[in-house]
């Protein structure tokens, strides 16, 4: 491999919106995230919903089944 041209590869401490931090390595020192596994609806089996400016509603107004 050649010389001085590979990025360092240091500890990077990886913080989820939830609180969660994770200690792992990487090129980058710090990384935010907006979700990991402990947060996440198929490693907890909890449904949630993320609603932004009605999507959702106007989601289901749409495709729901008419009578």
């Amino acid at each position: 491999m050649k010389q001085g041209i590979h990025p360092e590869y240091a500890e990077t401490t990886i913080t989820c919106a939830c609180g969660n931090i994770i200690k792992t390595c990487s090129t980058k020192q710090e990384l935010h995230i907006g979700i990991c596994n402990a947060c996440h609806p198929f490693f907890t089996g909890t449904q949630k919903f993320v609603d932004t400016a009605g999507r959702v509603e106007r989601f289901q107004k749409r495709y729901t089944k008419k009578k």
